[in-house]
């Protein structure tokens, strides 16, 4: 029995949750998303299967942890014999449709979804030349021109956003009072931390620098991360450019995202529509000296959560309750009437959504792999894996020390308890609960088999050319940045 006649999901990239009023930020204006917390749920313990693009996005997709579906990397590829929660919505008898982003590496460009408008700004494969930021090449990665080449200006990201709000706004007026499952994926606020000038002048000097610097014992990973990335230098002046800019990109989606809650009102659905806000990852922004995601931190593994659908759930309500993106597919299934995904990891919390009372076992999983290949990962492999249940998450990395907090008494996670005799206990019990299924040498052989095929992939992709699909076609003059 469906609770929803309609849906709208709304899945932005690398939002970091705690820049948005609902989660305490006092500078940056998100009322949309205010209001979603003001009329709806808020969730504070959601999580993303892997603090990276793809994987996050594909695990979501199918509702399967990344090491159970094969998506690690931003250039691996999701069978399309896997069926994902768009395939389960047309099984429950809905059109589910995508305008935006997806970014599913490969042929299959719609995963189970009806139909899709505006696309990806970059072609389906890899191995031909990626999409032309001129002016901010490399800014939109974990490079140290993203922290550079920063302020105000204009990406392609932002004007794509733009294309994706504009298209959406249109498709939701034909539709007028049928029944919808729509997806909107937005590409902001993910770097170049470029925003256009008069959002940018809104936040210039406003915004206050991060309040967790580059520990005395920052973990050794950490350290080389930051090293091999060239942001081991602090920079004060980049760094308050890339953080202002990052909360007009704040800004900016939040206005787009109001359109369309406004074009709702406006066809007299929305207090029939669930609305669902989530994104695949957060963003340091400069915390704890870092930037990007690719962290278990929770400025890298936490995401936002809003969902609003009045007379359904409660209006200004938190939930404390630890869930994943994976458990999130599972939920929108259950509130629209479709059916669950049978082999699914991911378990629906739609009832404790409702009623905070209602059981849930408030544990969930991150995982952080990669091969050498991509030019940011420094060459070197990593198998990382983190556990949070209840207040402790405890986060594995390879041959270095594990890390262990307690977010309940230290919510900012700064002090490591690993190497506590009193949390002995807690930490040996989490280390057997991680190992459960995982196992980081099979993990790493299974990735050195499939580069294998992916390079292959590649240099057939290079030579071929094969025409991709579902694509944003748009002019790298767009991208500029303000002379300053």
């Amino acid at each position: 029995m469906a609770d929803a006649k309609n849906l709208l999901f709304i899945f932005s990239d690398q939002h970091a949750r705690h820049v948005t009023g609902a989660y305490g930020d006092p500078v940056v204006a998100t009322p949309t998303l205010d209001r979603l917390a003001r009329e709806g749920v808020t969730f504070d313990g959601c999580y993303c299967p892997s603090p990276i693009c793809v994987p996050s996005r594909m695990a979501m997709l199918t509702g399967r942890w990344p090491f159970r579906q094969g998506c690690w990397t931003n250039d691996d590829i999701l069978p399309s014999s896997l069926p994902t929660w768009l395939h389960a919505m047309g099984a429950g008898g809905h059109r589910p449709t995508l305008i935006g982003r997806l970014h599913a590496i490969g042929p299959d460009q719609l995963h189970g979804y009806a139909e899709r408008e505006v696309g990806e700004h970059s072609p389906n494969y890899p191995g031909p030349p990626r999409h032309d930021l001129g002016p901010l090449a490399g800014a939109n990665d974990p490079d140290p021109r993203s922290r550079s080449a920063s302020g105000p200006g204009m990406s392609a990201y932002q004007a794509k956003d733009e294309a994706v709000t504009a298209a959406a706004v249109d498709w939701l007026e034909q539709c007028g009072r049928e029944p919808f499952c729509l997806t909107v994926g937005l590409m902001l606020p993910h770097p170049p931390y470029v925003a256009d000038a008069e959002a940018y002048a809104l936040y210039e000097g406003r915004v206050p620098p991060p309040t967790r610097r580059v520990p005395d014992n920052e973990h050794a990973f950490h350290a080389w991360w930051r090293r091999d990335r060239g942001i081991g230098l602090p920079d004060a002046a980049a760094e308050a450019r890339a953080r202002t800019a990052y909360y007009g990109l704040v800004h900016r989606m939040d206005e787009m995202m109001g359109r369309l809650l406004a074009t709702l009102e406006r066809l007299g659905v929305l207090d029939e529509t669930l609305v669902v806000y989530a994104s695949d990852h957060g963003d340091h922004i400069g915390e704890r000296g870092l930037f990007w995601k690719h962290t278990f931190f929770d400025e890298s593994a936490a995401v936002p959560l809003l969902m609003r659908l009045p007379g359904v759930l409660p209006a200004g309500e938190r939930r404390g309750a630890v869930v994943n993106l994976i458990d999130l597919s599972q939920t929108m299934l259950e509130a629209m009437g479709a059916p669950s995904l049978p082999n699914a990891d991911g378990v629906s919390f739609w009832r404790h959504a409702q009623d905070a009372a209602a059981p849930w076992f408030d544990e969930t999983f991150c995982e952080y792999c990669t091969d050498p290949v991509p030019y940011w990962t420094g060459g070197r492999a990593v198998q990382q894996r983190m556990i949070r249940r209840g207040r402790y998450k405890l986060s594995l990395y390879d041959a270095e020390p594990p890390l262990l907090f307690d977010l309940e008494a230290d919510p900012g996670e700064t002090r490591d308890l690993a190497d506590h005799p009193a949390y002995d206990t807690v930490r040996r019990q989490l280390e057997h609960r991680l190992g459960e299924g995982w196992d980081a040498q099979e993990i790493a052989r299974r990735m050195r088999a499939a580069r294998l095929d992916k390079d292959i992939l590649a240099a057939w992709a290079r030579t071929v050319r094969p025409v991709s699909q579902h694509v944003w076609a748009f002019d790298p003059a767009i991208n500029a940045l303000a002379v300053r």
